[in-house]
């Protein structure tokens, strides 16, 4: 079996910030959203394929110089030129013969997928995750399947009237003969929904699911559910080359990385992660991420993401995405 990362799409409703920032390579604490994702999978022995795009082949790159993965790159830089998932995919896996275990590259989980892999080994046939997010409202975000035991009767994408709160979260087993049934599904037209593709497959095979019942799962599509995500994953780490004066405090857990200054009654957490060489003076920050190169004077800062090298004065910021250079200030 082979692993494959699907870490290739522009993430729009995270813009501006993932306009510059591929999705998966987001902080999430002192790691990035995909090393979680490398970290599940690594155990298992398995070839790890990331597939990406043009735009983000350097900070891929750079990523995996210490990681054991191989990267395909899409000739793609913007949405509009995207493959789509299911033709990335199939693209991806119609070289080799084998079994291919799929991840969207912007998942956050905390159980192990040994269950789901040691179930997939027994049936041999394909297999989705699912986890139940408990709300139907929330439930009309994602694609949402109906059980018969173990097997999956129904998969509709974001249903207007979901019949069941057991949402797909991006990890799919699929066998070599529903590998090479992508050729046929891909054909002739840009497909970029895997669950669209599942939903085709039920009715010409039979498709299996797995509920994960403990522990969390975030999909990182927006700005709230990425901040949530950082809640929980948050790991206190400050760089030794940290300044920060006698008059400000720091309130656990935080993530602040090297050559930032910190002064004049500044509070910075819990639940911040601020990016190399900020400047942060007599200002408030938590539960935000905070890009390289930001000032920030007398300002406070809560649930928001401030892009690098932007100039912050005079100014409260809740629930605010800030493009990157920006210069904002009142009076």
């Amino acid at each position: 079996m082979k692993a494959v990362i699907m870490a290739g799409g522009y993430a729009t409703r995270l813009w501006p910030i993932t306009k510059t920032k591929a999705k998966p390579l987001l902080p999430l604490g002192s790691k990035t959203i995909i090393d979680y994702i490398y970290e599940k999978i690594r155990p298992f022995g398995f070839d790890i394929i990331v597939s990406t795009n043009l735009r983000f082949k350097e900070d891929f790159e750079k990523w995996a110089e210490d990681k054991e993965v191989e990267l395909v790159i899409e000739n793609t830089t913007k949405e509009e030129e995207k493959l789509g998932a299911v033709r990335a995919l199939y693209e991806v896996t119609e070289s080799f013969d084998d079994d291919v275990l799929v991840v969207a590259g912007d998942n956050i989980f905390s159980f192990t997928l040994d269950d789901f892999v040691g179930k997939y080994r027994k049936i041999r046939s394909p297999l989705i995750a699912l986890y139940d997010v408990g709300d139907f409202d929330l439930a009309r975000r994602y694609g949402i399947a109906i059980l018969d035991g173990d097997k999956v009767v129904s998969f509709e994408e974001k249903p207007e009237k979901p019949k069941t709160t057991l949402a797909g979260i991006g990890i799919y087993a699929l066998d070599r003969e529903t590998k090479d049934m992508l050729s046929d599904y891909v054909r002739g037209e840009k497909k970029d929904n895997l669950g669209d593709f599942i939903s085709w497959l039920i009715e010409r095979r039979d498709v299996y699911g797995h509920v994960f019942s403990n522990g969390n799962w975030y999909d990182v599509g927006n700005p709230d559910s990425y901040l949530e995500a950082l809640k929980v994953y948050m790991s206190h780490h400050v760089s030794d080359d940290v300044e920060i004066d006698r008059t400000s405090k720091i309130i656990e857990p935080v993530v602040i990385r090297e050559n930032v200054k910190i002064k004049r009654r500044s509070i910075v957490g819990p639940y911040a992660y601020i990016g190399e060489s900020c400047e942060i003076e007599a200002s408030d920050v938590s539960d935000s991420v905070v890009f390289r190169n930001v000032i920030l004077r007398k300002a406070k800062i809560w649930r928001s993401i401030i892009d690098e090298e932007c100039e912050i004065r005079n100014l409260e910021l809740s629930g605010s995405i800030i493009g990157g250079h920006a210069k904002i200030q009142r009076g």
